[in-house]
């Protein structure tokens, strides 16, 4: 009877240790980056570190790619993966890496603004860890994240987060949330010298625009927030796309809604801040499982009776919103809003070929404009 129980127990700790270390195996591989190919348009890539030397080997480094043109001209800083789950802001920045091409002026991409944040996924919410897209080259693979900084690398959590220069009261959790840490303050945790690492990049730009995705149910989606520094050039761009057949909306930026970056962009860096939100049902509460289907085709039969239900605050249809669509959304915002800026500001314009075109995009899909992987 003793040995009997001796080797259960045994036993069981052989599987508990083989289930252990084939999870520590998949979180580990979770901190593994997805790839960015450099396109001919980058003339220098660089970390972040660079402007916050603190953050150097650590998880909040990040890539920091530059496009610049011969002429000189405007700067435009374009943030993706602020919240890494909003994954089609996080996409059209890589397009842009792997695609565009500045002539005059310059463009800062940022493509994967909280890397901590793709290492881990929402607790309890069956997220994918990563999906894949098809290339002509064979298939490319990307992280779909969490919108906080891994507890792992920034802990514990307060009860009150208390913005700082505002002094606002958040909900603890909120001091892992980068788009609620802005400017930074100097010696803050880690979410926070990202943040202030992304203010110096800001004060040396002309315009911000800070890429994200919401929840079909969420009134803000399909908008434009600006600064009210940026609210001629947000509205023009936003007439623009207006005209070409896109809905989109106009928000000005709540002065008393502290640490976004549309408004401490605009207050401590001097610049045109924006932010864009598109519709991802990958993130609402209304979905169904968390498939590769949902994640990159964007098809949902509960957001189908959801909209007949009208709860929510976009059109969803057996169409649903695919991936490509929200790329090219951001895609042709972005276009719209360098075309906008350099119309008002004559003097330092920014001109850039190369974005792929909206149409184009839906037609042909996100892979089409992805970069083949060095060795493929």
């Amino acid at each position: 009877m003793f040995m009997n129980g001796r080797c259960s127990a045994i036993a069981f700790s052989v599987a508990a240790l083989a289930v252990a270390i084939s999870a520590g195996l998949i979180f580990r591989s979770m901190h593994e980056a997805e790839p960015i190919v450099a396109g001919p348009g980058v003339t220098s890539q660089t970390l972040l570190s660079a402007l916050e030397p603190s953050l150097a080997g650590s998880a909040g480094d990040t890539p920091v790619f530059e496009l610049k043109g011969e002429k000189p001209g405007g700067t435009m800083m374009i943030l993706g993966g602020t919240h890494p789950q909003e994954i089609a802001g996080v996409l059209a920045a890589i397009l842009l890496v792997e695609n565009a091409k500045v002539l005059q002026g310059r463009i800062i991409v940022v493509p994967q603004a909280n890397r901590s944040g793709f290492t881990h996924t929402d607790p309890m919410e069956a997220f994918l860890h990563s999906y894949e897209i098809d290339t002509p080259a064979g298939k490319r693979w990307f992280r779909v994240g969490m919108r906080l900084t891994n507890p792992a690398h920034q802990w514990p959590d307060p009860d009150v987060f208390v913005h700082t220069p505002s002094l606002e009261r958040m909900v603890g959790h909120e001091t892992r949330n980068l788009n609620r840490n802005h400017p930074g303050p100097v010696g803050g945790a880690l979410t926070a010298r990202v943040s202030r690492a992304l203010t110096k990049l800001a004060k040396d730009s002309k315009i911000v625009l800070d890429l994200h995705e919401a929840q079909p149910e969420y009134p803000v989606i399909n908008m434009m927030v600006a600064h009210e520094s940026a609210f001629e050039t947000a509205a023009t761009a936003t007439a623009m796309l207006q005209a070409r057949g896109m809905p989109i909306g106009l928000s000005a930026s709540p002065k008393n809604l502290h640490g976004l970056s549309h408004r401490e962009f605009g207050d401590h860096a001097g610049a045109q801040a924006m932010l864009t939100e598109t519709a991802n049902p990958a993130m609402g509460r209304f979905r169904s499982r968390t498939s590769v289907d949902l994640v990159v085709e964007g098809r949902d039969a509960n957001y189908v009776r959801a909209a007949g239900l009208k709860r929510l605050f976009v059109s969803f249809d057996d169409k649903g919103w695919p991936l490509k669509l929200r790329v090219a959304r951001n895609l042709a915002s972005i276009q719209e809003i360098i075309d906008a800026y350099s119309e008002l500001n004559p003097e330092s314009p920014i001109m850039v070929e190369g974005i792929p075109d909206y149409k184009d995009v839906v037609a042909k899909g996100v892979g089409a404009y992805l970069r083949p992987l060095p060795g493929t």
